[in-house]
């Protein structure tokens, strides 16, 4: 009963309260002595929870506020709630900093640590401006192809009513704006500004000097209240308040740019942060089928780099198996300071017999731009085992053969006894043996065709329901084939092929019975159709070509027109 009383209890519960989840996180992990930071406390599953002890930062930080969010959102009907706490902090001290450890909604987040650098004491022409604007690259010079991190920082003292921040643009540069803008507080030349500041990946396409021209601000700055207006009808924010307009231009900035070492070769040029190679879904025990699908994945991932600028995931060809890749999947994301892009393809892998089959080592070049070393990713070669396929009857040359001496040197055995019983037999007997066994075989046909007559009806009524299921197979598959779905057509032809051919497994194997060489290519095209992108001039009309039905091979029509072995299987003399 107690644990009845324990559920109840449970399921009375707010959902939120029972799947609230905090994590902690800092808008920024590297800060000069002076500068704000917002520390973000988000509780996943919740609406709403009381802000922290903050206390604990007392010793290291100035607490200067915090502020609160909500978001409830409901998709394919299930709902999700996200609460955020924002915590402004001044730092007091220079060093690394240590963020404990808080308890919020239940939950304890974890510790962070913030890098304090010395006060930023640069002095320019801005000095003392109300709105001014910031650039800088993380290097001035770089490689064709090799990311920078650009940013913009507009710093203003005044209540800005509106403004316009234009985003960077130069010949021969590739810039994306990276995550969302940073909002701060900093101190220059012992003036307090708040900052907005933006990141761009920052690629140039060519060798040589690339300036990027300057960024513009244009906004409206709020008119200072008049000590004669106590009611700030005519201040900022007041109803019939002034503004006035306000511009600012960033400096110039020049990159050296450098082409690819000269030593490099022909293959892809990759400057990158870092890069990966990956090849998944190889079985764990190493085997696989003969003619069944062996599905891999392959991804290649490199911080530094766009998706569009990695090369296609690409196989070698791999002795004894037909490869049909799927189509490429380009992806770029960031994480608000460096590009990370992906290239991701599948491939099929069709083993053609059993024994062996390795997929050789697949090899990547790349440049470390932080090393200024050529590095080389790669994915080892491995053997695999094939296994027949389950169902196809494996025939064994060694004792066919053990069989057939075998079956002669018993013949040879019993010839002398033959010969010496046929020199001691008489010819009458002979004869009374030979119109005895006729009259056997004509009492046996006789037997056989008045039992058929007895049975005819239920004879039909089999071979008919067998001959209309594969008529309704053969119209299955043929209303398929005027169609696009690839996947249908290749499901319902095997059907079709399994009712004439019941060992068929797949449709390698049906392609290798048939003697139409126009039907096994068209077999061939229908797998690449479906496991890889085939253009449509490649497409042949399936309808025409397996509309009088298969093309079986003598052979195999010869081994399959009975399923039961021959009365005699050796020849009368």
């Amino acid at each position: 009963m107690s644990h009845r009383w324990l559920l109840l209890l449970c399921l009375m519960l707010p959902w939120n309260a029972m799947a609230a989840t905090a994590k902690a996180a800092l808008d920024r992990n590297d800060v000069h002595l002076g500068e704000t930071v917002t520390l973000n406390l988000t509780i996943d599953g919740a609406m709403g929870a009381s802000t922290p002890d903050l206390s604990v930062l007392d010793q290291d930080f100035q607490v200067l506020g915090t502020s609160s969010n909500s978001t409830l959102s409901v998709v394919n009907g299930r709902q999700s709630a996200q609460f955020v706490i924002g915590i402004a902090l001044r730092p007091k001290h220079v060093g690394d900093v240590q963020i404990p450890s808080l308890t919020v909604g239940g939950s304890q987040t974890q510790p962070l640590t913030l890098h304090v650098g010395a006060p930023d004491t640069s002095t320019s022409s801005n000095t003392n401006k109300q709105v001014f604007i910031d650039v800088s690259a993380s290097s001035n010079h770089a490689y064709v192809g090799q990311q920078l991190l650009y940013t913009v920082r507009l710093f203003f003292d005044v209540n800005l009513n509106s403004g316009s921040l234009s985003d960077p643009h130069a010949d021969g540069v590739d810039l994306r704006k990276l995550g969302n803008d940073i909002d701060y507080q900093t101190v220059r030349s012992g003036r307090r500004y708040q900052v907005i500041e933006r990141h761009y990946a920052l690629t140039p396409q060519h060798a040589g000097s690339v300036a990027i021209p300057p960024v513009e601000f244009q906004g409206e700055v709020a008119d200072s209240g008049n000590p004669n207006d106590p009611g700030n009808f005519f201040g900022p924010g007041g109803l019939f308040g002034n503004s006035s307009p306000v511009t600012a231009d960033s400096l110039q900035l020049s990159i050296d740019v450098q082409a690819p070492p000269a030593d490099w070769g022909n293959t892809n040029w990759l400057p990158a942060r870092s890069l990966t190679l990956e090849l998944q879904g190889m079985p764990s025990d190493d085997k696989v089928t003969a003619g069944q699908p062996l599905n891999l994945h392959m991804v290649v991932k490199a911080q530094g780099l766009p998706g569009d600028a990695l090369p296609d995931p690409s196989l070698s060809t791999i002795d004894g198996a037909t490869v049909y890749p799927d189509k490429v999947v380009t992806n770029t994301h960031d994480d608000g300071e460096w590009l990370t892009g992906d290239r991701e393809r599948s491939f099929a892998i069709f083993p053609q017999h059993p024994g062996t089959l390795t997929i050789p080592e697949i090899t990547l070049t790349w440049f470390d731009v932080q090393t200024g070393q050529k590095r080389v990713a790669s994915v080892p070669s491995r053997t695999l085992t094939v296994l027949a396929a389950s169902g196809t009857p494996a025939t064994s040359p060694t004792t066919a053969t053990s069989i057939s001496a075998s079956g002669a040197t018993n013949a040879a055995a019993s010839a002398p006894t033959s010969a010496a019983a046929t020199t001691t037999s008489t010819t009458p007997w002979r004869w009374i043996a030979l119109v005895s066994i006729a009259l056997w075989l004509i009492s046996m046909v006789v037997f056989g065709w008045l039992y058929a007559r007895r049975r005819s009806g239920h004879v039909v009524v089999v071979e008919a329901k067998h001959d209309d299921s594969i008529k309704r197979l053969r119209h299955a598959f043929l209303d398929a084939a005027r169609g696009d779905d690839r996947s249908t057509q290749a499901r319902r032809l095997l059907a079709w092929a399994r009712s004439e051919r019941p060992a068929m497994r797949n449709l390698g194997q049906v392609a290798d019975a048939l003697a139409s060489d126009e039907q096994r290519a068209a077999i061939d095209l229908l797998q690449r159709q479906q496991y890889a992108d085939v253009s449509s001039e490649q497409r042949v009309d399936l309808a025409t070509l397996f509309a009088h039905g298969f093309a079986w091979r003598r052979d195999d029509a010869a081994e399959s027109d009975s399923p039961l072995p021959p009365l005699y299987p050796f020849k009368l003399d």
